[in-house]
């Protein structure tokens, strides 16, 4: 079973709205956008309404979790990542999630694949939610300590914007 710092509840009966993240191994920038997109709900007050969950597009990391370098960036910022561990995108995400968001194009396009005709649009660049626009999360698997902090820059920003516009839909 995969721990992770998931929200899970519902808001006043209904369906929460579920969003997935998602990078090439999910031990990088995917899991560290469900930390901190976590954060921002919990802090919201509406850990009842969203589920966050992330996962990545290889098979690679299964189970592993995330890389010791996102971890610690992210504890330099107060965000808690150690719970997560990686998983790979299953075909049922696509209908089980309302937003799947990839990290970069490559990964957009590898789920545009395999997504079902049916949900294609659900599938978005996380950055879309961006206050610069849209743009890539580099990968900093292979880069020092600096595309750790430009993934979190990244993600901070974006996952403010997906707030906004998760409060819209839940009208609140």
């Amino acid at each position: 079973m995969r721990t992770t710092n998931r929200i899970k509840a519902t808001r006043a009966g209904a369906r929460p709205i579920r969003i997935l993240f998602v990078c090439l191994g999910n031990i990088c920038r995917s899991p560290t956008a469900e930390g901190v997109f976590a954060r921002h709900v919990r802090e919201a007050g509406l850990e009842e309404s969203i589920v966050v969950d992330s996962a990545g597009i290889g098979d690679y990391h299964i189970g592993e979790p995330p890389d010791p370098r996102a971890r610690a960036a992210a504890a330099q910022r107060g965000y808690d990542l150690s719970a997560l561990r990686a998983r790979q995108v299953d075909k049922k995400d696509f209908a089980d999630f309302d937003y799947v968001l990839a990290m970069d194009q490559e990964n957009l396009r590898a789920l545009g694949r395999w997504c079902p005709p049916e949900h294609s649009h659900k599938v978005k660049l996380f950055t879309e939610f961006c206050s610069t626009g849209p743009c890539p999360v580099p990968d900093p698997y292979v880069g020092g300590a600096r595309g750790f902090e430009l993934v979190l820059d990244l993600v901070e920003d974006a996952a403010q914007g997906l707030l906004r516009h998760v409060r819209r839909q839940l009208d609140v």
